[in-house]
């Protein structure tokens, strides 16, 4: 399940975010309380823009919040969406929650704003989160070299990926087959 991130996430989110392989390919946020903090204030300012909102996520089996994912740059002129910044406590790794989450940021982009194209961007060395985005499936476009320079872990090829409105059907009913999945 996703909630808009608020307040009251945060000692729930500073808790999942505690395990050092999470942040191998992306921004550290969990290196110290102050950076964690910092980076939900900046979540919790971010989300006043309407081009970009913030979620926690949670295991409602567990009752716990177990990771957050946003929307970012939304374009609305050109139906465009990127979905990013997403991590989860390794525990819920292939739990299917992640999945979850992806199906429910994809059906507000489409159905409720109207996107034509829905983006998705990650390290190319960070095999896991390729792999995610194949199996919706996402479209493999390419990798932009040294294209953003991460704090902590420098400048970074990334690889991009994206579904497009014409897609989504099929993205749609896999994502719920792989739910249904026992």
């Amino acid at each position: 399940m996703l909630e808009p991130l608020s307040e009251a996430h945060r000692v729930p989110l500073w808790r999942a975010a505690q395990a050092g392989e999470i942040w191998r390919w992306t921004t550290r946020i969990a290196d110290s309380r102050e950076t964690f903090d910092a980076w939900i204030e900046d979540c919790l300012r971010a989300s006043q823009d309407p081009s970009r909102q913030a979620f926690a996520i949670l295991d409602l089996r567990e009752g716990v919040t177990v990771g957050s994912t946003s929307y970012h740059r939304f374009r609305p002129h050109d139906g465009v969406i990127e979905v990013g910044s997403t991590w989860l406590n390794p525990r819920f790794w292939g739990s299917g929650i992640n999945a979850e989450a992806k199906l429910l940021m994809l059906e507000y982009a489409f159905e409720a704003l109207g996107c034509v194209r829905v983006e998705f961007k990650t390290d190319v060395r960070n095999e896991r989160s390729r792999a995610a985005l194949t199996a919706l499936p996402a479209q493999f476009e390419g990798v932009l070299r040294k294209q953003i320079n991460i704090p902590g872990i420098g400048v970074r090829d990334s690889a991009f990926f994206s579904v497009i409105d014409d897609e989504w059907p099929g993205v749609r009913e896999n994502l719920l087959s792989r739910l249904r999945r026992p």
